[in-house]
């Protein structure tokens, strides 16, 4: 009995809990104070919003299954429980709509393959994409350069070991002073290695122990690695195209943009570390401070200043206006596909705006820009709904520069 008692409250919990957490998803908090826990919250509701509809429908029904519904209170957090299974539910959708969304970006292109619709379906809303493939092989811990006993890197190529590959290089994120090589970017890698691609995923040297440009050198050594090595992994390095997320998109920008700079190529100047392409997710574009958001501001006070770069902005505006992709902006630079989050709590959205207006402003070549509507930070981390189509988008754009590349004169 005493059991049956409790469990109305149990099922408010429940209710609230779910609801709490469907609305915050939706419409992430960016109080400072809660931003770190809202986001977090946001992220794992939003990319796996059909697993977290299936622990609701569980737990709630348990709840009412053992007497949670003796009472109003019982009754009122089923009805929460099934407005928070509503609002998922819309939150899945959203999540379906962003093969709609690509296509409309990528429809700018001429000559581009039609979409794969394989994760359309009941059956592909819970393990859409996998972080395994039986077709490609994983080679961990290459070393790229004797530099630092970190700069390592692994390679995903297809089992059946063809030559001449396109190639693509994926940094990780994590702010600069965290993350792996392994953790980012595998859903995707994944999905170009079975379709032929070799891929490249570097570490990079971290702060605090690394000081600004220190990170990117690292990443433009690997590039050229690459361009030296790849052949022996299937690779052509003629063709590279270059991706990352949030830091590791902000570091892959600023490569594509400061191509051969020899600033950034100590002790390996005369390398070619010129990219075909660059797909940089949620990417910080402005370090120097341009948009002014309170997102930036923290980021300078909390990160960049004193753990990154180690001086402040103001000491040093020349240094982090050098570091800012929004800043580095050409017309030679190579074409772009720019994914972003509209609900990204950590980057605004704004950033990745201003950047896609400077860079389409003096391009000489293709600048898209991929919006996704209710998309928080770090969404691609996740073998999700809305990841498999963004994967598949981003595959046939790499594909058409791919083409194009075979055949230039068309």
């Amino acid at each position: 009995m005493q059991q049956t008692g409790q469990m109305p409250v149990v099922l408010l919990a429940l209710g609230c809990l779910a609801l709490l957490a469907a609305l915050n998803a939706t419409r992430p908090l960016r109080w400072t104070p809660a931003l770190l826990p809202s986001f977090f919250s946001a992220w794992l509701t939003a990319e796996l919003a059909p697993q977290v509809m299936v622990l609701t429908v569980a737990l709630a029904g348990t709840a009412a299954a053992l007497g949670g519904l003796a009472t109003t209170t019982g009754a009122v957090g089923l009805a929460l429980a099934v407005l928070a299974l509503l609002l998922l539910g819309r939150i899945v959708l959203e999540a379906e709509r962003a093969a709609d969304v690509a296509d409309d970006v990528l429809s700018e292109l001429p000559d581009l393959s039609p979409r794969d619709d394989v994760t359309r379906g009941l059956r592909r809303w819970f393990v859409p994409l996998a972080f395994r493939h039986p077709d490609v092989v994983h080679v961990k811990d290459v070393r790229f350069s004797d530099e630092h006993r970190r700069l390592r890197l692994d390679v995903f190529h297809r089992r059946d070991r063809p030559t001449g590959c396109p190639t693509l290089v994926q940094v990780h994120g994590g702010a600069w002073v965290i993350g792996k090589k392994e953790e980012q970017g595998r859903p995707l890698m994944l999905h170009l290695a079975a379709l032929g691609w070799v891929c490249f995923a570097p570490n990079y040297r971290l702060s605090p122990g690394a000081t600004w440009p220190d990170h990117l050198i690292d990443v433009k050594r690997a590039i050229a690695w690459v361009r030296e090595h790849g052949q022996e992994y299937g690779a052509d390095p003629g063709f590279l195209v270059l991706t990352g997320g949030s830091a590791g998109g902000h570091l892959a920008a600023l490569a594509a943009l400061t191509a051969d700079d020899p600033s950034f190529q100590p002790g390996f100047e005369d390398a070619d570390t010129s990219v075909s392409g660059c797909v940089p997710y949620y990417a910080v574009y402005d370090i120097e401070g341009e948009t002014g958001t309170r997102s930036d501001r923290q980021r300078e006070r909390r990160v960049l200043a004193p753990l990154v770069f180690k001086k402040r902005r103001a000491d040093a505006l020349e240094l982090y206006r050098s570091a800012s992709p929004i800043a580095r902006v050409r017309a030679d630079a190579p074409p772009f596909l720019v994914v972003h989050g509209r609900n990204d709590t950590l980057v605004p959205v704004q950033e990745a705006r201003l950047f896609v207006e400077r860079l389409r402003a003096v391009s000489d070549q293709p600048v898209l820009y991929l919006e996704l509507p209710g998309t928080e930070h770090a969404f691609d981390v996740f073998p999700s709904i809305r990841n498999a189509h963004v994967v598949r988008a981003v595959g046939r754009f790499v594909e058409l520069l791919r083409r194009q590349h075979a055949t230039p004169d068309r």
